[in-house]
């Protein structure tokens, strides 16, 4: 059964949360600080976390980052009141799979769960499987959210992984700025941002210019 642990120090949320997980089918853990996040996170076998950001202990973007430091790789729905836009650029930069804002509709984020575990189903001539993406050279494990390539191991930050992701599940289909921008950032941007083009140009370094060609006019495409 799905193991969901619920990271929120105010207890009518939380109880609310699990209550509400529990009657959907989940198993949960409830815990109101980042000690016993940490605990429970390298310890038990979590399918998602969800985070709020306000702990009484420690910043919860601190705690993100150090799990995804000791290696937790499971998805992690941040849900808190911070609504800055910074916050969730942090969030995601730091490891958030994705990022919610209180007030919330249960019903949202019972949709958003089920999303982040929702397995990769079958497999494609590019070489997809349940937990690893091939295309070429280029080997991503999503258990492991690491990326080999040509031999080498290279280390991604959370948005260059989320990109990696996205190109290797679309390979030699051109991509849109736009179509990047909702796949990998989840929300909008202001007019004329350049942050697709910023983290293409990231993933170019890491894996070789040749890799992601730009079509002119359109997007990027991942040549295999």
């Amino acid at each position: 059964m799905t193991h969901i642990l619920i990271v929120e120090d105010e207890s009518r949320i939380a109880s609310f949360i699990k209550k509400g997980l529990v009657s959907n089918g989940f198993t949960t853990s409830a815990v109101s600080n980042g000690e016993e996040a940490i605990a429970i996170a390298l310890d038990a076998q979590i399918d998602l976390m969800i985070l709020d950001l306000g702990l009484p202990n420690q910043d919860g973007l601190d705690l993100l980052e150090n799990l995804r430091g000791q290696g937790f790789s499971a998805p992690v729905i941040i849900l808190t009141a911070r609504d800055d836009i910074r916050d969730k650029v942090s969030g995601f930069e730091r490891g958030a799979d994705d990022y919610m804002t209180k007030p919330f509709r249960f019903e949202e984020l019972l949709v958003r769960i089920r999303a982040r575990l929702r397995p990769v189903t079958g497999a494609s001539s590019a070489g997809q499987t349940d937990t690893v993406l091939m295309t070429g050279q280029i080997l991503l494990d999503l258990k492991t959210r690491r990326l080999n390539t040509n031999g080498r191991t290279i280390d991604l930050s959370a948005r260059e992984f989320a990109l990696a992701e996205t190109f290797l599940r679309h390979p030699n289909q051109v991509m849109s700025r736009e179509q990047l921008l909702d796949q990998v950032w989840g929300y909008d941007y202001a007019p004329g941002s350049n942050i697709v083009d910023v983290y293409v140009g990231y993933l170019r370094k890491k894996l070789g210019d040749d890799v992601i060609e730009t079509v002119r006019g359109m997007g990027y495409r991942l040549r295999s």
